[in-house]
């Protein structure tokens, strides 16, 4: 079954499809949400969060909506719920080092770990709107169109917004080379 299938599915009341869109999506969901958290333990809940949200908005899903968009839309709601809810709380600083928790593989030589440890750090740099279109289009692998759908605007702006990410990560990425 697509996964627009199993969405009818479980918007018509067969909850255990629900069990189905979970395995397809919630390691890719999570990448996203510890990549814009930089906290794997809040992606964690972020990601559960989620899916109880699919679940209790089930009628809100669209017949004909790509259930992919319409998921991370969802995941992008309860990520800047999240953050709304806490933006009195003193902001925590980054730690950038969560940033390369990654497992390195043992034959990776040190020049590419420390190239990889300084990608990070300038992900970690961008602001919020550049760091998640980067994820989306480069780590997501989402298409444009589908960007542009779940951000609500056109394609070009959204080419136009990942060039000029990618310029602020390459400025980054090469000011931090030089420390």
């Amino acid at each position: 079954m697509t996964d627009e299938q199993l969405m009818e599915a479980v918007k018509n009341g067969d909850l255990q499809q629900a069990s189905l869109l979970f395995d397809r999506y919630h390691k890719r969901l999570f990448n996203y949400l510890v990549r814009m958290t930089v906290d794997r333990d809040l992606a964690e809940d972020l990601t559960q969060n989620v899916f109880v949200r699919m679940l209790r908005y089930r009628a809100s899903y669209k017949q004909g909506l790509k259930f992919q968009s319409w998921i991370y839309q969802v995941a992008r709601n309860v990520f800047s719920d999240h953050y709304q809810a806490n933006r009195n709380r003193k902001k925590e600083v980054m730690d950038i080092e969560q940033l390369g928790e990654r497992l390195a593989d043992a034959n990776e030589s040190r020049h590419v770990e420390e190239q990889e440890q300084l990608l990070h750090r300038a992900m970690a740099r961008l602001s919020d709107e550049h760091r998640e279109l980067l994820v989306l289009t480069r780590f997501q692998h989402l298409k444009y169109e589908e960007v542009a759908t779940l951000l609500d605007t056109t394609v070009a702006n959204i080419k136009v917004k990942v060039h000029r990410a990618i310029g602020k990560l390459r400025e980054h990425y090469f000011e931090l080379e030089k420390i």
